[in-house]
């Protein structure tokens, strides 16, 4: 991939066969002195070995393809063939199946709401070696990683969650007290109790973790609530 006067090889996995077809027919109209058309399949369980039979460069799967899905077409293309470059394609909004994909290797992701002429950039793009992803599904994975874990949140109660974020804006015991409506000697017990359920030695550490989750945010705080 790293010879500009080469066609790059890119197979198509896609289980709607009339798609896959018009893809490639794109790729070859638009673009031919750039692509070369590999092949496609609709079957999941085929993907690594046309992988590897034409030795792809590129390889465009979709997600959502029966039985078993395509984050696990993209992770057996990249055990096969670790240097094929492989961007991720899903018609639906699902961020948990797009995380997927993502994990099991795959370059890049892009809707299929796109506009078909739109993908020989991004195509570009992986080949060289650069991630691309869709803006809309990089805002929720970020949002995502900022939020506390569910195991977390289980362990926290409303009053919890209100005294973490008081420690976490740097108030002292007496100010805890007074903000909670308990005695400086029941907020120091409540203090203590929340380190131990958050798993860390000290105030500070508490602050830094509530910082990490963006409870401070007002959207963090109600997403944390």
């Amino acid at each position: 991939m790293s010879d500009p006067a080469r066609r790059l090889v890119v197979v198509i996995i896609d289980d709607h066969e009339l798609f896959a077809r018009g893809l490639a027919l794109l790729l070859e109209s638009k673009a031919g002195d750039r692509f070369e058309m590999g092949g496609l399949t609709t079957r999941v369980e085929e993907a690594a070995s046309l992988v590897e039979a034409c030795s792809a460069d590129l390889a465009i799967i979709d997600l959502a393809m029966p039985p078993l899905g395509g984050a696990v077409a993209v992770r057996q293309v990249k055990q096969r063939r670790p240097a094929t470059r492989v961007l991720a394609l899903s018609g639906s909004d699902d961020l948990a199946l797009a995380e997927r994909a993502l994990r099991a290797g795959a370059d890049g992701y892009l809707p299929k709401s796109a506009d078909p002429d739109v993908l020989l950039a991004p195509l570009l793009t992986v080949a060289a070696g650069l991630r691309v992803m869709h803006g809309a599904l990089l805002d929720a994975l970020l949002a995502s990683a900022r939020k506390p874990p569910d195991e977390l949140l289980e362990r926290l109660d409303s009053q919890d969650r209100a005294l973490w974020v008081l420690i976490a804006r740097g108030l002292e015991t007496a100010d805890i007290a007074t903000q909670m409506f308990v005695s400086e000697r029941t907020a120091k017990r409540m203090v203590a109790a929340l380190l131990h359920k958050l798993g860390v030695p000290n105030r500070i550490e508490a602050a830094g973790l509530a910082g990490h989750y963006g409870l401070l945010d007002e959207s963090g705080l109600s997403e944390a609530r």
